[in-house]
């Protein structure tokens, strides 16, 4: 792995460009929040496969597909980030969380299931919480049935799973979505199975677009909110997200939404997930880096620019 390029600021995000080999590139990242030092809370976002096959309408990561990372190669990611902070390998952060949700759907690569597994002996981290975000392709089941084994096995109540739903319009939702992938039925199935008393809740993510609904009475006929957490986070200005006419509903400096209130009142904790605003100027949405990279190279057109830094 090699380092080519890196955007960011210390105290929000860092995200890098690693050339793998073969015209091969990936990103991931490393985030924190301001205010809050990186002891307290630290965030790895880690690419699984080189860009992504889905497609998501908004996700730049999409933009190309060149298959898995090995085993491997996505540990190379987490070790490059952490002894580049910590020399000695030992991580002091309190919540030290480790997303598998940067480029890639993480379902397709089995791999991921042998590092979350490995995860609490390869690295001496006190905070250790490993995440996995997914749109729950079909064809997935025997990922899920090992990954349900492995958190009941070494991470009760410390592992984040999290469903990208969007919104609860299945045209909408196909359309945004492009590929086979669990109904809510089947979702709700899964996750009734997979949370146990003393779990985190298991999170139901919308980034949220306008003209992208979400009845509330469809969630609560498959989800419950004893089980199900609800985040909502902006639909980040990506060139996907430009090039298919997606606007955000959630805005950085508006505080109050109807839907909010709404799914609040069904019973629903929930939260806004806006984050910082300068993560736009970062890059550091799925894809973002890489497509402003190679835009920059002339390999791509469009993409949102910000400061690009090559190492």
């Amino acid at each position: 792995m090699r380092i080519i390029a890196k955007t960011g600021k210390e105290d929000i995000a860092t995200v890098y460009i690693a050339d793998m080999g073969k015209g091969r590139l990936i990103e991931f990242v490393e985030s924190q929040t301001p205010q809050i030092p990186r002891t307290e809370k630290w965030v790895l976002s880690i690419s699984t496969l080189y860009g992504c096959p889905v497609g998501c309408r908004f996700c730049d990561a999409g933009n190309h597909y060149q298959g898995k990372l090995s085993r491997e190669e996505i540990i190379s990611q987490i070790d490059y980030l952490i002894t580049n902070r910590y020399a000695d390998g030992l991580v002091p952060t309190k919540k030290f969380k480790i997303q598998f949700s940067r480029m890639g759907e993480p379902a397709f690569n089995y791999s991921v299931l042998d590092i979350i597994g490995e995860l609490p002996k390869l690295y001496s981290a006190r905070g250790l919480m490993p995440s996995l975000s997914t749109v729950a392709p079909v064809g997935s089941e025997r990922f899920f049935g090992r990954l349900r084994e492995i958190k009941e096995d070494v991470y009760k109540g410390r592992f984040q799973l999290q469903f990208s739903i969007h919104t609860t319009d299945t045209d909408k939702r196909d359309w945004l979505i492009p590929v086979k992938k669990w109904g809510f039925a089947k979702i709700a199935e899964y996750g009734d199975t997979f949370y146990k008393e003393g779990d985190r809740k298991i999170t139901l993510n919308f980034a949220l677009g306008n003209d992208m609904p979400v009845d509330v009475q469809v969630l609560l006929d498959y989800f419950s909110p004893q089980k199900y957490f609800i985040k909502m986070t902006p639909v980040n200005p990506t060139y996907q997200a430009s090039r298919n006419g997606i606007s955000s509903h959630i805005q950085p400096y508006k505080k109050n939404y109807e839907v909010v209130d709404m799914l609040r009142g069904a019973g629903y904790e929930m939260m806004v997930s806006i984050g910082e605003v300068e993560e736009n100027y970062i890059g550091s949405n799925c894809g973002q880096h890489i497509t402003n990279y190679l835009n920059e190279k002339g390999r791509v057109k469009g993409g949102y620019t910000y400061a690009l830094k090559e190492v």
